[in-house]
């Protein structure tokens, strides 16, 4: 692998991680301030998902 390539692989859990919170937080938001119930629960399963791949990544 070329060191780019290298780079990337590295940095995406990370990029991923960042994802992960910041959907977490969304979803929590829009649930507790009824703005959408059905977007807040699919951005908290979008996290699941994201926290779920960083872990197979990382294995």
């Amino acid at each position: 692998m070329t060191a780019a390539l290298t780079a990337i692989a590295a940095a995406a859990p990370a990029i991923a991680m960042l994802g992960m919170f910041a959907c977490l937080i969304g979803g929590i938001t829009l649930i507790v301030k009824n703005h959408d119930r059905r977007k807040g629960i699919l951005m908290l399963v979008m996290a699941g998902v994201l926290l779920a791949n960083v872990a197979i990544w990382t294995l």
